[in-house]
């Protein structure tokens, strides 16, 4: 069995991060077998060496290598390029072709952007991992084949199977044994060891003198976020060393080749997903706005009660001071409300409206006016029903995180469940 490092140097690998070299020794280890492995990670990772590294390891290495991007084949003629198609089998099929996997027969796929595959594809390449058994398109006869399939993905493969995009089942055939590689930000000590040696190729390629950083570029190339990983890092070197005259690259220099948007390693804040209480359509924030009037309706109308039957403002606040706050916010709102209220009280101005005169004989001035029928007004019992029955939808019958949603006490949101008979 070779070594790590005699890997690295055949493969062409920089990088000394122990993340990176649990990785190259697990593609060692498997490689012998005919076990299924999936490559996880970022895109610009170098996904593309393990595979490289298992079948070269592996008894298959004298036949053939195909590797096939999946994310660049057109949906509609997927299923042709992996399996093959008979003559006929569809408009422009002038004759029979093999595809991918019979023509590796005794070798290795790599299936790169296995995630970007449609869901019918999967079934079938859940069909060839099971058994070794497919059909080309448009023929009825079972053939078989033994290859050994090495895939590779950028995406959060649990985040595709819960949105229904990859089967779960593909995903566990695939992953008998996943080998994640790690982004370039999380291999602090590689980043300038990987930028010398890409700086040192191109010098050679271009026939020029080799770029070099001050300590502050340096210390900038480390600091950067690398979205691209390996690849954009390869590419600033590529650029510096055609572009720049001045074999030196200072920190300011290097700063004008790095996206302005992603300039430092540090952390941010991303909303990922919705909040709980976020509903999904305009018409439900409307019914929840009514939803909330009608229950600030019937806090009031509790009040009013109070009043009438103590006559008592000073007790009914005190004895109702939460009450208050929920509607009104802040008590001291609630008595200016109030002294204006007296205010008013004191001087009464009564608006005079003028009585209305049956005259018979007098000609009607809207007589043109239309008779408007009163549309048929929203039940907000219907609605008020609606919400609550989403919101336990929403958290699984937990009816103190319901009735947080609803703006609601949980014995108010109880007693509304006996009411609706939930």
């Amino acid at each position: 069995m070779e070594s790590i490092q005699a890997i690295k140097q055949r493969f062409g690998i920089i990088g000394n991060t122990p993340s990176l070299n649990r990785g190259i020794e697990k593609a060692i280890r498997v490689a012998p077998t005919d076990i299924s492995v999936l490559v996880t990670g970022e895109s610009g990772v170098g996904k593309e060496s393990i595979p490289k590294i298992i079948h070269s390891l592996s008894h298959r290495k004298h036949n053939k290598y195909i590797a096939v991007n999946c994310g660049a084949i057109p949906e509609g003629t997927i299923d042709s390029e992996l399996f093959g198609h008979e003559k006929g089998a569809f408009t422009g099929a002038t004759q029979t072709r093999s595809g991918y996997f019979e023509e590796a027969d005794g070798g290795t796929v790599f299936l790169d952007e296995v995630g970007e595959l449609p869901l019918t594809t999967q079934v079938r390449l859940l069909r060839i991992l099971e058994n070794g058994e497919f059909l080309k398109v448009g023929s009825s006869k079972v053939q078989k084949t033994n290859i050994r399939i090495v895939a590779a993905t950028n995406l959060n493969m649990m985040e595709a199977i819960e949105k229904e995009k990859f089967r779960e089942d593909l995903y566990y055939r695939l992953s008998t044994v996943e080998i994640h590689l790690p982004p370039l930000r999380e291999r602090q000590e590689d980043i300038h060891l990987l930028f010398r040696k890409f700086a040192s190729d191109f010098a050679l390629k271009y026939k020029m003198p080799t770029i070099k950083l001050t300590d502050n570029a340096i210390h900038l190339l480390l600091k950067h976020r690398w979205a691209g990983n390996v690849r954009q890092l390869r590419n600033v070197a590529e650029q510096l060393s055609v572009l720049e005259q001045d074999r030196t690259v200072t920190a300011e220099t290097l700063r004008s080749y790095l996206p302005a948007s992603a300039s430092t390693n540090l952390p941010a804040v991303v909303k990922t997903s919705k909040s709980e209480s976020d509903f999904s359509s305009e018409r439900e924030i409307l019914y929840k706005v009514l939803f909330d009037m009608k229950s600030d309706l019937n806090d009031l109308k509790k009040l009013t009660m109070e009043l009438m039957k103590s006559g008592n403002v000073k007790d009914v606040e005190r004895d109702n001071e939460h009450l208050i706050q929920k509607i009104y916010g802040d008590t001291n709102d609630v008595e200016d409300d109030i002294g204006f209220e007296e205010e008013v009280a004191e001087n009464p101005e009564v608006l005079s409206i003028p009585e209305h005169v049956n005259d018979t004989n007098s000609s009607d001035k809207y007589h043109f006016a239309e008779e408007i029928e009163e549309e048929e007004t929203l039940s907000l019992q219907d609605k008020e029903l609606e919400l609550i029955k989403k919101s336990l939808e929403r958290h699984n019958g937990k009816r103190k995180l319901a009735a947080a949603e609803l703006g609601i006490s949980e014995r108010t949101l109880y007693r509304k469940i006996k009411q609706y008979d939930l």
